[in-house]
């Protein structure tokens, strides 16, 4: 039912207040703001308007309620809104075939998921079923979801309350050009990779797994042949790789895939977010040739309810359509080289910026106390989220959205932005960092 009323937001408010438990929030500080509704890059609060510069969370790149989507919904709804997955249906075989058409390499067949987190679990389980082997390699500065398996993988603060987790999980620092211990060196950051496969023991390695460029965990962008390194290294040991594209996928970085960048193919990739902008929760893990043969004869020990639901295929299978024929990954690419400069020229008037990187409408901006020693501002997976809470604040004050978190601003605007809302969003941007330069000569947080 439409809200028409300020009374009705008001009623929203108090009843999520009273009977909704907030995800990694402390509930006594959850005020959320209420969405009426939402069209384009823009959201609906009542009778105000946000701008939305971070896509919800990193997942409606075509913006909201986009028509051909939608419309893909209502009209599925009409004809079927479910068959079990030992079924099959129109939508779930479409959308496996486009899958299959996009994806890099000879990835061929998916199982389908809810969401990313149970596609990460579906990864590792696949790996590990086909290679006979136990153990995962992954990276600390990485998020693969809030499942227990998944959670593990992550190096994320949020796994911290519910360990010890899956056994089997070892971590490799990652590169990052701005302030790893590898510097740009690539071969050095693949030397380290090595190094742990070697004390960890290749044969009992089932899979490496990463995002090709990590996401909420500070959004790093991996240097030129590392992805091309990891694949080798897999490759040499019989062990599979794993890309994690929930966030990366479906245009976000100005290709079809992170991978796309660097031209990989990994043996199994996960995807979730940008199938379906959100819509209808909908991931999955698509399987290259060689895979997709053993699990002819095997078993495939996964599976849930809602594998390949119908209303979830439907808006997918619509959504890669609209992402070709409307040339809404082209628009991220171009929109993402101006993003990039725009944001680097603001950095510049503003001593806190540390720095400012990333790909396609994906970019991240990292705060320091000093530029020359690069201590950051708020420190990751710290104990304070002052900054972070104070900048978001800001920034909805000035009725944009964006996602923070410690000492990093997360720019990832839905992916058919224009140049004059893409230009809202930075002006909003270079205004609040005036709070991030005051915070590191001060070390006081006044908005």
């Amino acid at each position: 039912m439409a809200l028409k009323t300020a009374a009705d937001t008001a009623r929203i408010a108090r009843d999520t207040r009273a009977h909704v438990l907030t995800s990694w929030s402390a509930q006594g500080a959850v005020s959320p703001l209420v969405i009426t509704g939402g069209e384009g890059c823009w959201l609906r609060s009542g009778e105000r308007r946000v701008l939305d510069f971070s896509s919800t969370l990193i997942n409606t790149n075509l913006g909201h309620q986009h028509p051909r989507v939608v419309r893909a919904i209502q009209e599925q709804a009409a004809t079927l809104t479910y068959a079990a997955p030992a079924f099959t249906d129109e939508p779930r075989a479409t959308l496996a075939r486009l899958l299959a058409e996009v994806t890099p390499g000879d990835l061929v067949k998916t199982v389908f998921t809810t969401g990313g987190s149970e596609a990460n679990e579906h990864a590792i389980k696949i790996a590990r079923m086909a290679t006979g082997r136990h153990k995962i390699l992954t990276q600390w500065r990485s998020f693969h979801g809030q499942t227990q398996g998944a959670m593990t993988l992550g190096g994320d603060n949020r796994r911290w309350a519910h360990e010890p987790g899956i056994s089997g999980v070892v971590h490799f620092l990652n590169p990052d050009p701005y302030r790893s211990v590898f510097g740009d060196d690539v071969q050095q950051a693949l030397a380290h990779v090595e190094e742990v496969l070697w004390y960890e023991g290749p044969k009992q390695v089932a899979a490496i797994m990463l995002e090709p460029i990590v996401g909420t965990s500070g959004l790093l962008v991996p240097p030129d042949g590392y992805l091309q390194g990891l694949r080798r290294l897999c490759d040499t040991h019989g062990i599979l790789l794993i890309l994690d594209e929930v966030m990366t996928g479906f245009g976000r970085t100005g290709r079809w895939f992170g991978a796309d960048h660097w031209g990989v193919a990994p043996d199994i990739m996960t995807f979730a977010k940008g199938v379906t902008s959100g819509y209808v929760p909908l991931g999955g893990a698509i399987v290259n040739e060689k895979l997709a043969k053993h699990f002819e004869q095997n078993v495939l020990w996964v599976g849930s309810t809602y594998s390949g639901h119908a209303l979830a295929c439907a808006a997918g299978a619509v959504a890669i359509e609209a992402y070709r024929d409307e040339h809404v990954i082209e628009n991220s690419a171009a929109m993402g080289e101006l993003l990039l400069r725009e944001l680097k020229t603001v950095a510049v008037r503003h001593p806190s910026v540390g720095d400012v990187r990333g790909r396609g409408l994906f970019v991240g901006i990292e705060l320091v106390k000093d530029r020359g020693t690069k201590e950051m501002l708020e420190r990751w997976n710290g104990p304070s989220s002052a900054l972070a809470n104070a900048l978001k604040n800001a920034l909805l004050e000035r009725d944009v959205y964006m996602f923070c978190r410690w000492n990093v601003m997360f720019v990832a605007p839905p992916l058919i932005i224009r140049e004059d809302e893409l230009r809202i969003g930075v002006k909003a941007i270079d205004e609040v960092l005036e709070i991030a330069d005051r915070y590191a000569e001060t070390g006081k947080l006044d908005t």
